[in-house]
Formats: C-alpha cells, structure tokens, sequence
C-alpha cells in the first residue's frame, strides 16, 4: 500500500500556495476550490477561484461532458485547495484523469490566506 501511495503522491507536482498566489495574480493558473456550498458561504473563496464541490467535479472536469466548466482549461495549470488538503488531493488525481496535466494541490484556504492570498465573499 504504502508503494501505490508514494507512486501517486509523484504524479501530483509540488507548488507552494505562495506560487499559486503570485501566479493567480498573473492570471497563469487556475485556482479551484472544492469545498461545499456551506463552507464557502461561511469563509468566501480564493479571490478569482472558480467553485467547483468535490461532489461534482468528475461531471465538470470532463471535457467531453455538457456539464464541463467553462472556467476550465485542460492547457493552463490548475490549483486545487479545500479547507485542509484532503478532498484537493483526491480532486487533482480525477482532474489527472481528465487530461489536466499540470496540477497541484495547495492545501487549505487557510494555506491560500496565509501565503497572501485575497479572499473574496459573495
């Protein structure tokens, strides 16, 4: 088990939420968050970041699906948070699946917060 771990934690490329802030700010990733709608309205989002529930994402995340978000880009990098890393994590494996090449998980939007981050309410 802990081999099959290892194998698909090397899949996932490592950037610092810092990184996905600065990169954010010139509009060269896309950032995620897979959170519900509860939390979210309780602690707003990533300024920018598109929302899309853990729930839901095997629908929006695939390409060939009437359900696939707009906001996404199978070309440009995608950063996924949650609120502390777990559901970001299974989220980057099934966006993998679906062609996204390059994708990270940032951890928590506590992380996103913390590295400088702009949190917007709606």
């Amino acid at each position: 088990m802990l081999n099959f771990m290892m194998g698909r934690q090397a899949n996932v490329s490592r950037l610092t939420p810092q990184d996905a802030v600065a990169l954010a700010r010139e509009g060269k990733i896309t950032i995620v968050d897979v959170r519900d709608h509860n939390e979210l309205a309780m602690t707003g989002k990533a300024e920018g970041a598109l929302h899309i529930p853990l729930s839901v994402i095997q629908m929006q995340a695939n390409p060939s699906s009437p359900d696939f978000h707009p906001g996404l880009d199978t070309s440009k990098p995608v950063a996924v948070y949650c609120a502390s890393g777990a559901r970001s994590s299974m989220a980057t494996q099934v966006l993998q699946q679906y062609g996204f090449n390059e994708v990270h998980n940032i951890g928590g939007l506590g992380h996103w917060q913390m590295a400088g981050g702009a949190i917007e309410r709606a």
